[in-house]
């Protein structure tokens, strides 16, 4: 069937369904190809498909929606990293990264799971009277009552980088868990500063520095000047300084884009690429 008479019958159920079913594979992934293109236009229809009692056709409607949502979650990416300012909201940045490698997540019920945790922090912050009480309440209750850690046996895995991930295994990067303090912490109107540490990525609240990837641990000056030493740096006064969500944000980017090197994955490599340069603008 030529393309001309595809499109006659994209968004017609009955049309759609029967040309699913077709035995003949060329004309099945013209059709996906046809649906794929038209976008977001016919979603609607594609979804009522899903409750049809076909599974081979159930799964080509599957497919079709996943790479309509990738493609607009990509093309929303693009224009976002080119927009995004150096203090824009990095778990807005965050969610849609995940939408770009992870489209079934779905953020409202990662949302309301992270709103609750910041509602039990806040309601256990008033029991901290110092700083230091106040980021032992947030580590313990981080590390020990939700179990978030580091990932140190899988860690060069892209799933380390995804939000819905983390939240679902409770485990990260020092990025990544450090970006998770910052949104919860938020929530409970705690303001957590990411620091981009050369070669770990660690947070402060006021003038006290600690590990989310070691579940917490509050690290002194010296070993703040042990992990740079690590690296053959000594210690400068921009090395502790806040560090901005664009910058955090690029961070998070240049992991996967390291990982997805890596794996030899340069379809998505050559992706991230793409927003790492548009985030970049120094």
């Amino acid at each position: 069937m030529g393309r001309v008479a595809l499109k006659a019958v994209m968004f017609q159920k009955e049309a759609i369904v029967r040309l699913l079913r077709d035995n003949d594979p060329e004309t099945v992934n013209l059709l996906k190809e046809q649906l794929i293109e038209s976008g977001t236009e016919g979603v609607p229809a594609l979804r009522d498909l899903l409750t049809l009692d076909d599974a081979g056709v159930t799964a080509h409607v599957r497919e079709v929606l996943e790479k309509i949502e990738l493609d607009q979650a990509h093309e929303e990416m693009t224009l976002f990293a080119h927009l995004f300012p150096d203090h824009g909201d990095i778990e807005q940045a965050w969610w849609l990264l995940t939408r770009c490698f992870e489209p079934e997540a779905s953020p409202a019920k990662y949302r309301r799971k992270l709103d609750a945790w910041g509602r039990r922090l806040k309601m256990l912050l008033t029991e901290a009277g110092s700083s230091r009480e106040r980021v032992q309440t947030l580590t313990t209750f981080m590390a020990d009552e939700l179990g978030f850690s580091g990932n140190a046996e899988k860690y060069y895995e892209p799933e380390n980088s995804l939000l819905s991930q983390v939240i679902e295994t409770r485990l990260g990067i020092p990025i990544s868990l450090a970006a998770l303090y910052m949104i919860v912490g938020r929530r409970a109107d705690m303001q957590i500063d990411g620091i981009n540490l050369p070669g770990h990525f660690i947070v402060r609240y006021e003038r006290i520095f600690f590990d989310p990837f070691h579940k917490g641990r509050i690290l002194s000056r010296d070993d703040c000047e042990a992990i740079l030493a690590r690296q053959k740096l000594k210690a400068q006064a921009s090395y502790f300084a806040p560090a901005a969500p664009r910058l955090i944000f690029m961070r998070m980017l240049a992991n996967l884009l390291f990982i997805f090197e890596r794996s030899g994955d340069k379809t998505k490599h050559d992706l991230v690429l793409g927003w790492l340069k548009a985030l970049d603008r120094d």
